[in-house]
């Protein structure tokens, strides 16, 4: 797979997680969404329950502002 400038990012080897918790946290597929952490600090983001779809692939720059987002409330509901 490759971003947009060209970069390739090898999703081979990802370990996918959850931020979900309670008896279905460690239970794959059963998420919305599951994070990657790749190499070079990119951040793989899928839909949980569609593991083989696509793939948004965040570089380390747009993850902190993503981030940063979250936690400013930046998409919080009105």
């Amino acid at each position: 797979m490759s971003i947009d400038n060209g970069t390739k990012v090898d999703l081979s080897g990802a370990h996918w997680v959850s931020g979900a918790d309670g008896a279905s946290a460690g239970v794959p597929g059963t998420h919305n969404v599951e994070i990657a952490m790749l190499a070079d600090g990119h951040v793989g983001m899928r839909d949980g329950k569609n593991p083989d779809g696509p793939v948004l692939v965040f570089t380390p720059g747009e993850w902190a502002a993503f981030t940063a987002g979250v936690r400013d409330g930046e998409f919080d509901r009105p």
